[in-house]
């Protein structure tokens, strides 16, 4: 699992308990998701479609530092499907997983759209295959 994505925990991401926020985190999750398949489907058009179960394993703090890991489980035609990770940097644990991430590639009228991708691409090899 690649970690691309550190947040920073402040005192408006706190619950009641004084730690953060579930629906913060999971709002994390789905910017991180769509930004990622955003890159991937090279199409600013991008939504999420379902999130499998969420287990929470631990949580985070004020000041704490969490790092967010996605990875690639499958490409469908007009989606791709996405797998999460969140763990805590100060402490080392795992805080969140999410095993599935359904982002659909949506045309201009906002209709899931074919994407013709079939495995990970990477900025850097699309930058170096223009030039």
């Amino acid at each position: 699992m690649r970690f691309h994505t550190r947040k920073w925990v402040k005192p408006e991401d706190l619950n009641p308990n004084a730690t953060l926020f579930g629906g913060k985190l999971l709002a994390w999750i789905d910017e991180e998701a769509a930004l990622y398949s955003i890159v991937q489907l090279e199409n600013p058009k991008v939504v999420t479609k379902h999130m499998s179960e969420i287990n929470f394993m631990s949580s985070a703090e004020q000041g704490d530092i969490v790092e967010i890991g996605l990875e690639v489980v499958h490409f469908g035609t007009t989606s791709i499907v996405l797998k999460s990770e969140v763990r805590n940097m100060m402490t080392r644990e795992k805080i969140i997983t999410v095993n599935n991430i359904t982002m659909v590639n949506l045309d201009t009228e906002g209709r899931p759209k074919a994407h013709g991708k079939t495995k990970i691409e990477y900025v850097k090899n699309r930058i170096n295959n223009k030039s």
